[in-house]
């Protein structure tokens, strides 16, 4: 593809030096993946500089560069003389977003091919990402799905990466452009607030947005919840200047009533009114609410109730957070695509579980064994409570919290996890949880504090288990019949970061292994970690 065509896609260019239109072989921000005739684009990142990069990528073989500020050093190629022609040098205001909308030129403008729903929220995105792309197949569409376990194309599903969130601008428009060659017609989009600030969503010309919640989380990166908040707040005002789409609907926000983010988000589309508001609740009043919620440790069932309908609803998801996720789907799915009823209920019921989530491990043993992603205090406190709501009447079967807090993110959250769990879980075990370059020790003795001064004795109640494979050990250990035990933080993920490596991990492995060394069994060995 020749550079102006490119370059047309731009919504900015400050400026352009240079001669010639060449063609483009490829783009990237990478100046390690540079070859001759690639579209090279300094892009600012949190640890480095693309722009430093930029005499590494000429040398390699750019033929054209797109960054926000001038070459920090002179070099021959870009800088003009008289006696040579120059490259084509592109400064631009933003070069994150100039990198999201030549990827979607470069992929001819999928997402405007593609009915394209964006899910966002601190807690419950794949699920309810999940459950619409469910629905969506239930109705008889094509659909694909991009979330932060895999990518859904047709019949072909693709890892996402480790310790993904929402993949780069270049991988989000190659995934949609491969839908759109798959025949599709909807994709749905798991979205992060790094995705968001970052750009990697940006010309992925949205729909339909969609919000579980927002709570405590990432405040490491963002620095206050307002400016996360202001960061999921993206999605929902973008919608209002996404491209409009032949026989598309129309575009439409899904807010939760329930969350304290509504009102701030509703306040974003006001005096917009392409836009649809859309308000689901657990009560009644909003526009899809829940009646006559009953949960059994089998799953759950409710009645739906909208505008118009009556959706009975059945899933094999467990937990009131997960109504609010049906509802979210129901919303986006029956009110603003405007999807049967039938489709709706049979989507939901189709989804017998997503990787990671709630999802129970099963090796004989006389108690119940749970792996979960829950890493916020939002999420903890959620499954928690859903741990309870699945112990009998009655019972004095225990619940058992195993869980950590990252390195190099929001340490505050390190604080309120362990109150959560010591207010609402019977016997707490603290352990690593990606440390990266942090002190483990250290990490554990700030949990520590929050259990303590939420009465939690150590020895007693809690315990400090640096080795996580030690640490689902004693969990199975300790549980006894009719005890719950739950472990949490890493879910689906595939690794674990210790200094600046990652190791191969699995929690449902290891969790696996620690139970089939307690139940006498040889399979499966216990993953390897180091020594902390």
């Amino acid at each position: 593809m020749r550079l102006s065509a490119l370059l047309a896609a731009l919504p900015s260019i400050q400026s352009q030096t240079g001669a010639g239109d060449p063609e483009i072989a490829a783009i990237t921000a990478d100046s390690r993946q540079v070859t001759p005739g690639s579209l090279f684009v300094a892009v600012r990142g949190d640890t480095s500089d693309g722009h430093q990069f930029i005499p590494d990528a000429l040398a390699q073989g750019a033929a054209a560069i797109v960054a926000e500020q001038p070459l920090p050093l002179p070099h021959s190629l870009i800088q003009p003389t008289l006696d040579r022609p120059t490259l084509p040098y592109i400064l631009t205001p933003d070069s994150r977003a100039a990198l999201a909308w030549l990827a979607a030129a470069w992929n001819d403008f999928p997402a405007r091919q593609l009915i394209m729903v964006g899910v966002t929220g601190t807690d419950g995105k794949t699920t309810t990402a999940s459950l619409i792309h469910a629905i969506l197949l239930a109705a008889g569409l094509r659909a694909g799905l991009i979330s932060t376990v895999n990518a859904v194309i047709g019949d072909e599903t693709l890892d996402t990466g480790f310790h993904v969130t929402t993949p780069s601008a270049l991988e989000i428009q190659a995934y949609l452009a491969r839908m759109v060659a798959a025949g599709l017609s909807h994709g749905v989009l798991e979205v992060t607030s790094h995705g968001l600030v970052q750009q990697r969503v940006t010309a992925c010309e949205f729909d339909v947005a969609v919000l579980t919640n927002i709570t405590h989380e990432h405040l490491d990166y963002h620095k206050s919840y307002e400016n996360y908040r202001a960061a999921k707040g993206l999605l929902f005002a973008g919608l209002a200047t996404a491209a409009a789409k032949v026989g598309g609907p129309p575009k439409a926000a899904v807010l939760n009533a329930d969350d304290s983010s509504a009102p701030y988000l509703a306040s974003l589309l006001a005096g917009q009114p392409r836009v649809r508001q859309i308000h689901y609740s657990l009560a009644p009043g909003a526009d899809v609410w829940a009646h006559a919620a009953a949960f059994t440790p089998a799953g759950l069932a409710f009645t739906a109730q909208g505008l118009g309908f009556a959706i009975p609803v059945r899933s094999r998801l467990v937990g009131a957070f997960n109504v609010s996720n049906c509802l979210a789907a129901v919303a986006a799915t029956a009110v603003a695509l405007s999807l049967p009823a039938e489709a709706v209920s049979r989507g939901i019921e189709a989804l017998h579980g997503v990787p990671g989530r709630m999802e129970r491990i099963d090796m004989g043993q006389a108690f119940t064994a749970v792996v979960d992603f829950a890493h916020t205090p939002n999420a903890l406190r959620r499954v928690l409570e859903t741990a309870r709501q699945l112990l009998p009447p009655g019972s004095a079967g225990r619940v058992i919290a195993i869980f950590g807090s990252a390195g190099l993110r929001d340490v505050e959250k390190r604080r309120l996890m362990a109150e959560t769990s010591a207010q609402l879980a019977d016997i707490t075990i603290l352990t690593a949880e990606d440390p990266r370059t942090e002190s483990l020790a250290a990490i554990l003795a700030q949990m520590t504090e929050g259990a303590e001064r939420l009465g939690g004795v150590e020895g007693q109640n809690f315990y400090r288990v640096a080795d996580r494979r030690d640490a689902l050990r004693l969990g199975v250990g300790l549980a006894q019949p009719g005890d719950i035990l739950l472990a949490c933080g890493k879910g689906h993920e595939q690794s674990m970061a210790f200094g600046t490596v990652e190791y191969p991990w699995d929690d449902r492995v290891a969790l696996r292994a620690a139970l089939a060394e307690r139940l006498g069994l040889a399979e499966p060995p216990m993953p390897f970690l180091p020594q902390p």
